[in-house]
């Protein structure tokens, strides 16, 4: 596994890969394994994998977030050596972000409901800067977690938009044994909170089979948030939604989602069915 740590040292690598297929994983680090259900998957897909490790400040709407991001550089890299990974780069803010750099990608349609509008500026930094790795790299496809789903559609919308030629792809959401979605930021729960943090995936569930049953959306949605907030957590959204539009819906459909996030202490966890 080649190991960049600079712009120059990533084109010198990744010059040797041009005559086959590449995908993409980009990762802000902390790994585990949903991470690499990512690179399994783009594995499956292409010839060559390789794998970003930057904490992206634009998309961060909270300083004391950004610093607070886990940073585990030397067990990442070690990972990936177990995993097989081709090119791992660690690229500077300089590098992602050289001076006087005054370009940022404003997205709408999916980017400006529910994480968008909790979080102003986020979805446009998290589009900014995979367009920058996009530009940078060059791959052929990416793959991304559905954890972050919404992320996902505004990603896909972007590559559609601007008719990059690359291919996305989601991967499942990868889970504890108690349902708890994978998370770099799960380290900080506490113990308790950590055996309480499953009640989220619980509630999707069961709220996915009352809707399925026919059950009332609204009816279903305003029990779960309920529940949740009766069990402490502080709850931003619980929605039945659109898959790629992420408009509310009142109708159940194939591509239907439903689509959380609620604050437990300190974490604040999303989630998606």
């Amino acid at each position: 596994m080649i190991v960049a740590r600079n712009l120059q040292e990533f084109l010198q690598a990744r010059s040797s890969l041009k005559e086959y297929s590449i995908a993409l994983v980009p990762t802000m680090g902390a790994l585990h394994e949903g991470h690499l259900a990512l690179i399994k998957r783009s594995k499956e897909l292409a010839h060559y994998c390789i794998v970003t490790i930057f904490i992206n400040e634009l998309q961060f709407d909270q300083p004391e977030d950004f610093v607070r991001y886990p940073k585990t550089e030397d067990q990442d890299i070690n990972l990936l050596k177990q995993h097989d990974v081709d090119l791992v780069w660690l690229p500077r803010a300089g590098d992602i972000y050289p001076q006087n750099f005054a370009t940022h990608i404003v997205v709408d349609g999916p980017a400006l409901l529910w994480e968008g509008a909790k979080r102003p500026g986020h979805f446009s930094g998290v589009a900014t800067v995979v367009y920058r790795l996009f530009s940078l790299i060059k791959p052929n496809l990416a793959c991304f977690g559905e954890k972050d789903w919404q992320q996902l559609q505004v990603i896909r919308r972007m590559v559609a938009d601007l008719g990059i030629p690359i291919s996305v792809f989601g991967v499942p959401t990868v889970r504890e044994d108690d349902g708890l979605a994978k998370s770099s930021r799960n380290r900080f729960l506490s113990r308790e909170e950590q055996q309480k943090a499953a009640l989220l995936y619980k509630v999707l569930k069961q709220s996915h089979q009352h809707i399925q049953s026919g059950k009332n959306i609204c009816d279903v949605l305003k029990q779960a948030v309920e529940e949740l907030t009766k069990e402490g957590f502080e709850v931003d959204y619980f929605a039945a939604v659109d898959g790629s539009s992420l408009h509310e819906i009142s109708e159940w459909k194939h591509d239907s989602r439903l689509i959380t996030a609620a604050r437990l202490g300190s974490v604040r966890l999303l989630d998606n069915m």
